[in-house]
């Protein structure tokens, strides 16, 4: 399988942009990795990189033979999980591309419930926002996408999707912490911490409000659900999460969390999904499995 040594080269290059930084996370020389590169574009008898001043980046037939050697790269990867299997002692990596709301709950228990059985599959979690995340599947650099009101879903096949009622989140002393459900009209009485543009909460605000001459105007923005959640404990503000980032049991003391009146802000969906058409590795396959029955059981 030595030629498969070459296209991980080619793979890296692509991802970084530059021979040289390759280089240094292949441990190989720059010189010996251009020779493999050029090597390459003459069997293929094109060109695959343009030469820039402080860089590469893949051309038109760069794009189309990348493309090609991480499919070839992913359908290795499933069968060596596949061959570890019939060991009885499951491998693998588990790449997922997911939206903010589920990193500080639901996937660090999901993931530690997983490897307590399966101690040698390894895992790698990165925040990527509505957009990114289909192309994390696209470029192979995520097995699984979990986001929040995706932008496009055109190379995605949905897993499953779960609905998600947007709360209000405040301190207890706020003057609308007694109340059961919250009217936004009521919510924007008061002021308001959002999360900036990109993410599925302040989309759903805002199509809820985009036949009224009401207008979002917060205090404070911020890409961080962290600091919007502690921030409403120093402030009198109201901030606005889903569930599976703020689960009710875990809220933070002196803070209290009331879902949005379904009247005001429809519910958004949480989509679990893979790119389409692509066999998932055994160890992809049966976390996906685990935490699609996970979700199921808590919200539907």
């Amino acid at each position: 399988m030595k030629h498969l040594t070459s296209i991980r080269y080619i793979d890296t290059v692509a991802r970084i942009g530059s021979i040289r930084k390759a280089a240094e996370v292949l441990a190989i020389t720059s010189t010996a990795l251009n020779r493999r590169i050029l090597a390459i574009e003459e069997e293929l008898g094109v060109p695959i990189f343009e030469r820039l001043p402080r860089g590469v980046r893949l051309n038109s037939a760069g794009e189309i033979f990348v493309h090609h050697i991480r499919n070839q790269l992913s359908d290795m990867e499933r069968v060596r999980s596949q061959i570890a299997d019939l060991s009885g002692i499951r491998r693998g990596h588990v790449s997922i591309a997911c939206s903010q709301a589920l990193l500080p709950y639901f996937l660090p228990q999901q993931i530690a419930i997983y490897r307590k059985e399966h101690p040698a599959v390894t895992f790698g979690v990165y925040l990527r926002d509505r957009a990114a995340a289909e192309q994390a599947l696209v470029d192979h650099t995520a097995d699984l996408a979990l986001v929040f009101e995706p932008v496009r879903l055109a190379e995605f096949q949905t897993i499953l999707t779960v609905r998600q009622q947007v709360y209000g989140v405040m301190s207890e002393n706020h003057p609308l912490a007694n109340e059961e459900t919250l009217r936004l009209r009521d919510c924007l009485q008061h002021p308001i911490a959002l999360p900036t543009n990109p993410y599925g909460v302040r989309y759903l605000m805002e199509l809820a409000l985009v036949d009224s001459a009401i207008v979002l105007n917060p205090v404070i923005e911020s890409d961080s659900f962290e600091f919007l959640r502690n921030h409403t404990l120093t402030e009198g503000v109201i901030s606005f999460q889903i569930p599976i980032g703020l689960p009710v049991e875990d809220i933070p003391k002196g803070s209290v969390a009331r879902p949005i009146d379904l009247r005001d802000v429809p519910t958004g969906l949480i989509y679990i999904g893979q790119l389409r058409g692509r066999t998932l590795p055994v160890a992809v396959a049966r976390f996906a499995d685990q935490i699609t029955k996970a979700l199921q059981i808590r919200y539907e």
